[in-house]
């Protein structure tokens, strides 16, 4: 085919990213996708799971209604009915994608994408899709992720499954094993207890969501036990042996764990095999494309976005990549309204777990804070005097780190709907604001908002509902 300013091979949140905000500035693209526009996050991740925690939300809410004067009964939870809503968020969502494809005039080319070995360094970067070569000034590397398991550990697709087999599920078990404590099991895990399964967490590492702050995830632990979720943490696996009729589990303690199936929820991989990567020039670490601050790959005039990238596996931090490289690009490429863009960094995206209830942070933890400033002062605000918080029957805190004498440098949340409160912090951290600059800020009451609000009124030496 014909030459084209960007050649994008995938079309998840980073290629398509890439690719509007490309054609938007001008250049004529190309995006090569062997699947459906959307990716992982669309079809497999983030809408269709955040649909069932959903639906998960509506079956806590029916089965503990009498609690609010409103008494309910749950006839039965009908899992194809749940996933018929689901996939029908996500064919709502991928016309309006697919639409807005078209009308930027992106040519979209269907198939699996092969680099080709560049014969000279003046060469532009060529990618065969069966008997086609495309070529293009400029590449953006954006094949995504895929689901990883354990060395040793077989995924049959019925007793030990991924979560793409978990959404794909005909009936619910009466039992499970989620295998990691990380964003994906605990998802997972909240809901079905939701759904009335018995669920057990394995984590190997010392505690749930790892990568939080101890407080959020010593919170998250209380919360899941309350729930009957039991968790099992500081716990690797020696040995699993799944049989026909269910999955059990050997730790290295020795203690055995039984349930009908088992979900390996212990992260993403990068999907960069067999696509010609390294034979291309491009260099690989472990599987993610090795890249500078502002994303350029080792071969000339090319690039990496979203989870080939090492760091925060997010489709929105795969979003923020692809706008940066198509401004970067538009900058080479000379045009007139392109600006030089800021490089995106891994503090400054928010990160939300949606289990119930839901975690929420941006910026530095206290550790990292203090590793970076040389100290750090910090402050947690129990959401217990948030009166919105008591109506939504939510326990939970607002943690605020702050720079010696500077500014607020993370934010970190613990409570139901506490991610819709993340826009917030993210503009606190990223705009650097004072304690003495939010307290200022009024908040509407009753709100969860104003947790965020009374953390900064305490951080500032004026606190209102906060005792000692």
């Amino acid at each position: 085919m014909g030459d084209f300013d960007v050649v994008v091979l995938g079309a998840g949140s980073g290629g398509y990213a890439t690719a509007l905000r490309a054609a938007q500035l001008g250049l004529s693209v190309a995006m090569i996708e062997k699947d459906q526009v959307g990716g992982t996050c669309l079809h497999r991740g983030c809408i269709p799971t955040k649909a069932i925690l959903h639906a998960a939300e509506i079956a806590d809410a029916a089965r503990h209604g009498a609690e609010f004067g409103v008494h309910t009964v749950i006839e039965r939870i009908d899992l194809a009915g749940v996933k018929a809503y689901a996939d029908a968020t996500v064919a709502r969502l991928y016309k309006g994608l697919s639409g807005l494809v078209r009308s930027r005039d992106i040519t979209v080319i269907s198939g699996e994408g092969r680099l080709l070995p560049a014969e000279s360094a003046e060469d532009p970067p060529r990618v065969a899709v069966g008997d086609q070569v495309i070529t293009g000034r400029h590449l953006v590397l954006a094949s995504g992720s895929e689901a990883r398991s354990l060395p040793g550990l077989e995924v049959d697709g019925r007793r030990v499954i991924t979560s793409d087999h978990a959404l794909r599920l005909e009936s619910l078990p009466k039992s499970a094993i989620v295998l990691g404590g990380g964003v994906i099991g605990a998802e997972y895990a909240s809901a079905w207890r939701s759904f009335g399964v018995e669920v057990t967490i394995i984590e190997a590492l010392p505690r749930l969501l790892p990568n939080e702050e101890p407080e959020l995830s010593a919170g998250l632990e209380r919360a899941f036990r309350r729930r009957k979720i039991t968790n099992l943490t500081g716990a690797p696996v020696a040995e699993v042996d799944a049989g026909e009729h269910g999955v059990r589990v050997t730790l290295s303690t020795g203690r055995a764990v039984e349930a009908e199936l088992l979900l390996v929820a212990v992260g993403r991989g990068p999907r960069s095999a067999g696509l010609g990567y390294p034979e291309a020039g491009v260099e690989l670490d472990r599987g993610f494309v090795t890249v500078t601050e502002r994303l350029a790959a080792s071969t000339p005039r090319t690039y990496a976005v979203g989870d080939l990238v090492a760091g925060l596996q997010l489709a929105h931090r795969g979003f923020a990549h692809g706008i940066f490289v198509a401004e970067e690009i538009a900058v080479a490429e000379g045009r007139p309204d392109a600006r030089p863009p800021a490089p995106v960094r891994d503090r400054d995206i928010p990160k939300i777990t949606y289990c119930d209830p839901e975690v929420a942070s941006v910026g530095l933890g206290e550790e990292a804070a203090r590793a970076e400033y040389g100290d750090a002062v910090t402050i947690s605000y129990d959401l217990a005097g948030n009166g919105r918080s008591q109506i939504l029957r939510t326990a939970g805190l607002v943690k605020l780190v702050r720079a010696p004498d500077g500014p607020i440098v993370g934010i970190h949340l613990l409570g139901s709907r506490v991610g819709e409160l993340i826009g917030e912090a993210q503009l606190i951290t990223a705009w650097e604001a004072y304690p003495e600059d939010v307290a200022a800020a009024i908040h509407a009451h009753p709100t969860q908002s104003e947790a965020i609000g009374e953390a900064h009124l305490a951080l500032a030496g004026k606190p209102l509902h906060v005792h000692g």
